[in-house]
């Protein structure tokens, strides 16, 4: 298992949570790095993903956490449609920043159940990205 893989299913872990991805950040656009607990057919859709759209996209544009509480019942005006095949209903990504407040990729995190993740469980994720910067 590559280093990105293992550091995200710790994370997944951590959080209870059962989806994970981890992006890099080249130019305008986020390529998977690693993911756990999404389903192969999505693989397409979050390989590349423009800054802007999606809950990583988003993340990577505003240099903030986003957060959907329930997915499937609400897409928050940031999820595209086909993010409820994940079976994912509370989600989580946050950027990862450079020194110089750079974005460097995303990282993010679903459970199944409708969820609404505490300013701590924020704060430590995007920690938890920090610590990935590496792995980018």
């Amino acid at each position: 298992m590559k280093k990105a893989e293992q550091a995200l299913r710790q994370t997944m872990a951590e959080f209870g949570c059962q989806t994970g991805t981890l992006h890099r950040a080249e130019g305008a656009w986020l390529h998977l790095v690693a993911m756990a607990g999404v389903p192969e057919f999505l693989l397409e859709k979050i390989s590349l993903i423009p800054f802007g759209k999606g809950i990583a996209g988003v993340a990577a544009e505003t240099k903030a956490p986003v957060e959907l509480c329930n997915l499937q019942q609400d897409l928050g005006g940031v999820a595209k449609e086909d993010a409820r095949k994940t079976g994912v209903s509370g989600s989580l990504a946050v950027p990862i920043l450079s020194e110089e407040g750079v974005v460097l990729g995303t990282l993010g995190v679903g459970k199944t159940e409708p969820y609404e993740f505490s300013e701590a469980e924020k704060e430590r994720l995007a920690e938890i990205g920090q610590e990935c910067r590496g792995l980018l």
